[in-house]
């Protein structure tokens, strides 16, 4: 009984983790294009997915848990060998693994195109703001001395 329940949750996350999967990937279109509108909804989207992914994982970590096995891989592959549909509860859990392995590295992925953006917006406001000004040597190699530089709205 308990194998059925742990196979229909783990069923259950396909279709979630797939619709998870497609959203990063149009995540990183929009981060790309800076489309902020769609980003909202994605995010919002988003997050009832990871929500519902969580609920599913701590369920089934509480099924293996009640049968006193371990709740990762190794716990999962004792209850399959005293089940009847071993075989397909861990097939289903390497699909369901390999979805959530690629969604992570898509929202990794996703993660450091915004960490790029962050800098070159910083950089654009510094210019903007008439940041530090630049380092110059003369003819000779020590550092020139230079005006201090204006803010591009006092040029």
């Amino acid at each position: 009984m308990h194998d059925t329940n742990l196979l229909q949750l783990i069923i259950d996350d396909l279709a979630p983790a797939q619709q998870l999967l497609e959203l990063l990937n149009s995540e990183s279109l929009a981060l790309h294009g800076r489309d902020m509108p769609l980003l909202e909804s994605i995010l919002a989207r988003k997050q009832g997915l990871i929500i519902l992914l969580e609920q599913h994982g701590r369920r089934r970590s509480e099924i293996l848990a009640s049968l006193n096995l371990p709740t990762n891989r190794s716990g999962l592959e004792q209850l399959a060998a005293q089940s009847s549909i071993g075989d397909q509860l861990l097939s289903q859990s390497d699909v369901l693994n390999q979805l959530l392995q690629d969604c992570q590295a898509a929202n990794e992925r996703n993660g450091q195109s915004i960490q790029v953006q962050q800098a070159t917006t910083a950089n654009q406001l510094k210019i903007l703001n008439g940041g530090e000004s630049p380092t110059l040597y003369d003819a000779r190699g020590s550092t020139a001395m230079v005006m201090k530089p204006r803010p591009l709205s006092q040029a």
